[in-house]
């Protein structure tokens, strides 16, 4: 996926634990694990603002695009 999460970064820079996160925005703690390594495909922006609330942080302290290279440019 050409979108890398960063969320594990975020919570070490603010000292915050997962098990904390997870209680304060309200989803389970094995959804922000999900999260955190990048497994899923999607998640609310509802969620997102939570997470940016909770951190005080903006989207892109959270998200990173990074391009895949295709077969044919490498």
């Amino acid at each position: 996926m050409s979108i890398e999460i960063t969320l594990d970064v975020m919570l070490a820079l603010r000292k915050v634990k997962s098990k904390d996160l997870a209680a304060q925005i309200g989803i389970t703690e094995q959804n922000l694990s999900l999260l955190k390594q990048g497994k899923v495909k999607g998640f609310r922006l509802a969620t997102l603002e939570a997470i940016c609330e909770a951190l005080d942080c903006q989207p892109g302290d959270l998200l990173k695009y990074q391009p895949t290279v295709k077969d044919s440019d490498a």
